[in-house]
């Protein structure tokens, strides 16, 4: 059965990575909201007769007076209940709650009360109610100095800004994608819920990170400088990282691109390195005129890859220390590759009667003071 669900705050950092990734679900109708509506008793009746679930995201995290973030929270919260009540309709509500709830804070006891409320709401009247309470989050798109301390980091490291650290302790964080896959889970009843309530479940998110403020500070500051100022990418092994790397490229400048290559051009042909990685090696190509061959040398430990895409090519090997010459021949027609195993000294030529493009992959990136290369011909 198609599952209509509407999203208050679906224009905010969490509300639009929840509504995209639910756009993608075919079992799913989503109900278009506006803030506008909470302006509109007649506009919000008809919003939530239209839905079976709505995820309530709809709140003020920050202003310089407190009280307006708490007047604002839970006149948002009563308007819901009040639109919910009136149409005698009884949907899944899904509320965003905050670890703040437990601290001395009016936007914590905006969130706690507003709670409760809900809670009253579905005792009263049948509904069902669950409440996520949701660590500090990042990821793509987050709004500076709003959302977290990762998107202001993001945009500064990124824009040259200074950022500073006023307190360097300890920040519980989940990624957006894990956090919507969580609301994802209640939606179709696959969350563990503890229940706190007649028809009222709660649903503690754990961060999945725990880290310093310098900590995501310096590994900010480490892709700024290899990634946008050198074009090498990162470790994307540990889950966070990949998470804060992701998150990063999405507060690059748009004039950062496009980034031109290092052409490297002489009478054989030219040579362009596209990309290096930390763990993944590094990635290139060269075009080869008529007649010329490459190559002539061999490594010791490196693992290499020759693919050829555009034009004829003989590739040749020999293990050091014998006489016999491996030859393999590669069309662009046809496109191919050829690794090369260690200490076997290796080419390519162009046999063709046009410019040879092949591809290069190896798995470390080239260092002169260490390079493994020596040359010796086939």
């Amino acid at each position: 059965m198609m599952k209509k669900i509407g999203i208050t705050g679906q224009a905010g950092f969490v509300g639009n990575h929840l509504y995209t990734t639910l756009s993608l679900d075919d079992s799913v109708i989503l109900v278009p909201f506006k803030r506008s509506f909470f302006s509109d008793i007649e506009q919000l009746e008809n919003f939530v007769v239209q839905c079976d679930i709505i995820v309530h995201l709809a709140a003020m995290n920050r202003h310089e007076d407190a009280n307006v973030i708490y007047n604002t929270n839970l006149e948002l919260v009563t308007k819901l209940v009040n639109a919910c009540t009136a149409q005698k309709v009884t949907p899944h509500i899904i509320f965003s709650s905050s670890s703040q709830e437990q601290k001395d804070n009016l936007y914590g006891k905006s969130k706690k009360e507003g709670k409760q409320n809900f809670m009253d709401w579905a005792n009263q009247n049948g509904g069902t109610f669950t409440s996520l309470t949701i660590p500090n989050v990042f990821g793509p798109f987050g709004k500076p100095n709003y959302n977290s301390v990762v998107a202001t980091f993001c945009y500064k490291v990124a824009h040259n800004e200074e950022a500073s650290i006023i307190n360097d302790g300890e920040v519980g964080l989940i990624y957006i994608n894990e956090l919507v896959q969580v609301f994802i889970d209640v939606i179709h009843q696959k969350a563990a819920v503890i229940e706190i309530g007649k028809n009222s479940h709660e649903v503690n998110i754990a961060p999945t990170s725990v880290k310093k403020v310098s900590e995501i500070l310096g590994l900010l500051q480490g892709f700024k400088k290899n990634y946008m100022e050198n074009g090498v990418f990162p470790s994307l092994e540990d889950p966070f990282e990949k998470a804060l790397f992701n998150t990063f490229r999405c507060f690059v400048p748009e004039n950062h691109y496009p980034v031109k290559y290092t052409k490297h051009t002489d009478d054989r042909g030219s040579f362009v390195e596209i990309a290096r990685t930390q763990t993944g090696g590094q990635f290139s190509y060269s075009t080869t005129v008529p007649g010329i061959t490459r190559g002539n040398h061999f490594h010791t430990r490196k693992a290499e890859r020759f693919a050829v895409i555009s034009g004829k090519a003989l590739i040749q090997l020999r293990k050091i220390g014998t006489d016999k010459v491996i030859d393999y021949y590669l069309d662009g027609n046809e496109p191919a590759y050829v690794d090369m195993p260690i200490w076997h000294t290796h080419n390519i030529k162009n046999i063709g009667d046009k410019e040879l493009i092949t591809l290069f992959w190896i798995n470390e990136p080239y260092d002169p003071e260490d390079a493994d290369t020596y040359f010796e011909n086939v």
